[in-house]
């Protein structure tokens, strides 16, 4: 098998929880199922596995057409990590690895076409918002804040080309109220 994309999502009823002083609990459900959506249609035409701990979540991506792969307890990057060694184990050689608060993506395909490591940092420089990488390539993930140099230092640590793309759409997230400002 080629490439597919891999989206890990929070439940929808604990996303979001920074912009709880700007957004209703209803109103952080819906942004974040609607992000969410976004970013698993922009992967298209890859198949895409929805990383989750939530059986509503899961179900969602169900009906979206995305398969879920649960993996309760692990946190972001435990289960990031583990859903790459099962995909990896069943065939896939390219995974692009994207979160799902990018409201302004359109297209994440064009990453699977890529060699080596390929890092889209958030526009701060800081986070990492998508990872295009070789399946069996043992990257180890480290999300959270400083992610980003985090990620470089173990692409180097792996001795694979990395190419830091600088996206304008897929380096816009939504993490603090003041990100908020692309949707208005």
């Amino acid at each position: 098998m080629g490439a597919a994309a891999v989206v890990p999502v929070k439940a929808f009823s604990q996303a979001k929880l920074r912009l709880a002083p700007t957004l209703s609990p209803q109103a952080r459900r819906q942004l974040a199922m609607a992000m969410a959506a976004g970013v698993v249609k922009a992967c298209s035409p890859l198949p895409v596995f929805v990383v989750c701990d939530d059986l509503e979540v899961a179900g969602w991506a169900s009906r979206l057409g995305a398969r879920a792969l649960p993996e309760p307890g692990l946190g972001l990057n435990g289960a990031v990590s583990t859903a790459v060694a099962q995909l990896a184990s069943e065939g896939y050689r390219r995974l692009v690895v994207a979160h799902a608060d990018l409201p302004l993506a359109k297209d994440l395909s064009w990453l699977a076409g890529k060699e080596g490591i390929v890092l889209v940092p958030d526009r701060r420089g800081d986070g990492t918002n998508v990872i295009s990488l070789p399946a069996n390539a043992g990257f180890r993930f480290c999300y959270g804040p400083g992610s980003f140099a985090r990620h470089y230092q173990e692409a180097v640590r792996l001795g694979l080309p990395v190419e830091v793309a600088r996206d304008p759409e897929l380096g816009w997230d939504i993490d603090l109220a003041e990100d908020m400002r692309i949707l208005a």
